[in-house]
């Protein structure tokens, strides 16, 4: 009887040692610790939740207003504002470079924002109405003026027409002829003949030399005729 009683005893599980004791107890108050987070932040997100609701309700009530802009905020506050938006039956954006950072606009839905107004957003940039209807006219004018250009087709110049018509005025035709004659197109080098390919001469050179030129000639043909 006495061996059975030995036999059993010694079977039974052993009492957990104090070592054992201090890591069960710690194990107990981190899950303690744990839960009790979870419900505080169970309850910010409830708080925070409720907050947005007033705010999303008195936009709403504010005749006033046409989009809210609020403060930069992190990844589960933008779901839960958007969240409550989107059961007001709003329209919601968020718009920033830094994930943490980003922030939240609502719109009402019959004050939608354009394309133009959400790609100004994007760039960081404050949308001004009366800047984009002007920025949107120039841009509708460019377009004509390059539609009009390109059913016009490429246009004509005569260089040679256009520079007796130039100086015609002011040092005769005659002269004029002799000046675009240095002007006279050449299939290797252009606008300038080969002779005058180095001729450093600046305009004012060129034309004072054919105004000389045309005196002479000119003072030639004054002169009684010799018998």
């Amino acid at each position: 009887m006495a061996d059975l009683l030995g036999s059993i005893l010694s079977s039974m599980q052993k009492p957990p040692s104090l070592g054992d004791q201090e890591t069960r107890r710690r194990a107990r108050e981190q899950a303690a610790r744990l839960k009790k987070l979870q419900e505080q932040d169970k309850q910010q997100k409830v708080e925070f939740r409720k907050r947005m609701e007033k705010e999303v309700s008195d936009f709403i009530q504010d005749s006033g207003q046409i989009k809210k802009k609020f403060q930069p905020m992190n990844k589960i506050e933008r779901s839960i504002l958007h969240d409550v938006v989107e059961v007001a039956g709003l329209t919601s954006f968020s718009f920033g470079e830094d994930d943490d950072c980003r922030y939240v606009m609502i719109f009402k839905k019959e004050f939608a924002p354009s394309d133009e107004e959400l790609d100004s957003y994007r760039h960081g940039e404050e949308w001004d109405p009366q800047k984009a209807e002007e920025k949107r006219k120039l841009k509708e004018l460019a377009q004509r003026q390059e539609e009009e250009a390109a059913q016009q087709g490429p246009v004509v110049v005569s260089p040679t027409s256009d520079y007796k018509d130039k100086y015609s005025h002011l040092i005769g035709k005659g002269a004029a002829k002799d000046a675009a004659h240095v002007l006279q197109a050449n299939k290797t080098y252009g606008c300038v003949p080969v002779a005058n390919k180095r001729d450093t001469r600046s305009i004012e050179e060129a034309m004072n030399e054919i105004r000389a030129k045309k005196r002479l000639r000119q003072s030639k043909e004054e002169l009684p005729p010799t018998s």
